[in-house]
C-alpha cells in the first residue's frame, strides 16, 4: 500500500505563487497516473492536473496556464507549481495515485490552500 503525504500548502496573497509537493512512501514508477485534486467548501471535488508515468500532463479548465504539474519517479515525488493564484483556488488539495487513468487508488490527506483577495 502506497500512502501519500502532501506539503506546502499555506496562506497567499491574490497573484502570488505556490508549490506543493507530494511524498510516496514507495516507489511510484509502477503507478500509471499521479495526480492533484482540489476541493472547496460547498464545491465538489474537481482535478487540478494529473501526470502520466511517461510526463503527459493533463489539468482543469480553470487552472490551464496557471498550474504546473511534474514527477520525478525516482525521487517518488510528484509537485504541483501554482502560479498567479486567485481566490477561487482556496480548497483542499489532494494528492492521488491510480493504476490506470481513470482509476484512483491511493489519496493522500490533503493540504489547505488559501489565497486573500
Amino acid at each position: 500500500q502506497v500512502q501519500l503525504m502532501e506539503s506546502g500548502g499555506g496562506l497567499v496573497q491574490s497573484g502570488g505563487s505556490l508549490r506543493l509537493a507530494c511524498t510516496a512512501s514507495a516507489s511510484i514508477a509502477d503507478i500509471s497516473v499521479m495526480g492533484w485534486y482540489r476541493q472547496a467548501p460547498g464545491k465538489e471535488r474537481e482535478l487540478a492536473g494529473r501526470i502520466t508515468r511517461s510526463g503527459h500532463a493533463e489539468y482543469g479548465n480553470s487552472v490551464k496556464g496557471r498550474f504546473t504539474i511534474t514527477r520525478d519517479n525516482a525521487k517518488n515525488t510528484v509537485t504541483l507549481q501554482m502560479d498567479n493564484l486567485k481566490p477561487e483556488d482556496t480548497a483542499v488539495y489532494t494528492c492521488t495515485g491510480g493504476r490506470s487513468y481513470y482509476e484512483i487508488d491511493y489519496w493522500g490527506q490533503g493540504t489547505q490552500v488559501t489565497v486573500s483577495a
